[in-house]
């Protein structure tokens, strides 16, 4: 049986014998009896096993080590001071013993410990809720987005388009690179066609444009995948490689996509408060004492809404309290992003019509010529969490955008024919999961709510 089966509150009415499989977390010996603390990772709680010296007589009982894989047999009975069940050992099968020098011994260990074995983390307490909690989120986004007629489209990881413009992307090749050398005369371009592709490619920094293809088709889509960025950014809330939820929408300006986001964001947090009691409760008692009050009041609020000039007059008031200072036409850094979350509107808040400057090139120009339909939504403790717009359907001003900023028309030839063949007013935007499981769990590093971390100078496993 799986121990959440033991748990499920029939446990006690079980006649007869069980058997269960799993590792043990904690052994505590005693002179007359012994303790083990066994997981399979099928709920968050333990179940303990108890045994007596007397069905120890050989010592093959008290041998067992943290770490170890057993297969147990024994009678159900209720526990002892917290504990609602426990398992009295009639037999044990050693799957797999355990050496002495296992890292994770009964003891409280730091986050940069855990991350230095991060192949033993899925181990401990901790990052089983965490990656319990990041399972049910996305499970939870599927959930919104199936309910209300969404299609999932799977868009590519490999890409010939930076759909950001900023040019952080990884290539894709199959060329020896030391052959490659610094003096050949080819251009860039030349190389690249002796590649697989016949052109650069990289893997994809968004699904966006993909899916926007699909949105001219089914209305409503969205996609959820992995997405790569090679930024030299060794911030708390930056990897290399992460998971982007993008929906996309037909016939939806901004104030649908706003709906939208909101409804999701909401949707997800109650799903996992309602899924995952255990591990919120853990994160709320070990990690961050005021988690489920805030994520309550997000449920029970209305997020706030404020244009970006509206936003940088605020700010500007406090300029002396911000390391970067705050001015029109800058980017908003983190910390004002919190500060208006945090101290102005003490709740999640969505920022509107930002300079065309600090945007990307496929967001609606706005009747001012200054500003593009662009929107990020802020959340407390964390910041930016979803940026989206409304994107650019006309032709020619697509175009002229695209050519203000340099890139090449040729490119985007699909994205730009998606203007004159039916084009039609459409809005969507990326949630960055990890910075979602990060504002569930109050963890404080992307680092610790990705299972295999990939970020400068860091590539293991």
């Amino acid at each position: 049986m799986k121990i959440k089966e033991l748990f499920s509150g029939q446990a006690t009415q079980i006649e007869g014998e069980v058997t269960v499989r799993g590792w043990i977390r904690n052994h505590r010996k005693q002179k007359n009896m012994g303790f083990i603390e066994l997981y399979d990772g099928s709920c968050f709680k333990s179940l303990q096993l108890v045994y007596t010296a007397e069905q120890d007589a050989d010592g093959k009982l008290k041998g067992l080590r943290n770490g170890a894989c057993i297969e147990v047999t024994g009678i159900v009975q209720p526990g002892f001071q917290k504990e609602l069940i426990e398992l009295n050992v009639k037999d044990v099968l050693l799957l797999g013993d355990c050496t002495e020098d296992y890292p994770l011994q009964p003891k409280r260990h730091s986050i940069e410990f855990l991350r230095e074995n991060a192949y033993l983390r899925p181990r401990t307490r901790l990052f089983q809720a965490v990656f319990r909690v990041r399972s049910v989120a996305a499970q939870a986004i599927h959930t919104y987005f199936t309910e209300r007629g969404f299609l999932y489209v799977n868009t590519p990881l490999i890409t010939a388009n930076d759909a950001e413009g900023a040019g952080n992307t990884f290539t894709v090749t199959t060329l020896d690179i030391a052959d490659v050398k610094s003096g050949d005369k080819k251009t860039f371009e030349e190389i690249c066609k002796d590649d697989f592709f016949g052109r650069h490619a990289s893997l994809a920094v968004t699904g966006q444009l993909e899916a926007e293809v699909f949105a001219m088709a089914f209305g409503d889509v969205y996609t959820f995948g992995p997405t790569f960025r090679a930024e030299h950014s060794n911030t708390k809330t930056h990897a290399a490689e992460f998971w982007m939820i993008e929906p996309e929408m037909a016939f939806a300006d901004l104030d649908d996509n706003m709906a939208v986001a909101e409804g999701m964001l909401k949707y997800v947090i109650r799903y996992v408060l309602e899924n995952a009691p255990s591990e919120m409760n853990f994160f709320n008692q070990f990690v961050d004492k005021g988690l489920l009050d805030r994520l309550n009041h997000v449920l029970n609020s209305e997020f706030g809404h404020v244009t970006y000039t509206e936003a940088v007059k605020l700010l500007e008031e406090h300029n002396d309290e911000f390391d970067y200072k705050v001015f029109w036409g800058c980017d908003l850094q983190t910390e004002h992003e919190r500060y208006l979350t945090e101290q102005v509107y003490k709740r999640p808040v969505f920022v509107t019509d930002y300079p065309k400057e600090i945007k990307a090139f496929y967001m609606k120009l706005n009747p001012d010529g200054k500003t593009v339909a662009a929107v990020d939504c802020l959340v407390p403790g964390i910041g930016e969490i979803i940026g989206g717009s409304q994107r650019e359907d006309d032709y020619e001003k697509l175009l002229a955008r695209m050519n203000e900023l340099g890139l090449k028309p040729e490119d985007y030839g699909f994205y730009l024919d998606l203007r004159k063949y039916g084009s039609v007013r459409h809005s969507g935007f990326g949630l960055g999961f990890e910075r979602c499981v990060m504002y569930l769990t109050g963890m404080g590093n992307i680092r610790d709510v990705v299972p295999f971390p990939r970020t400068v100078n860091n590539c293991e496993l």
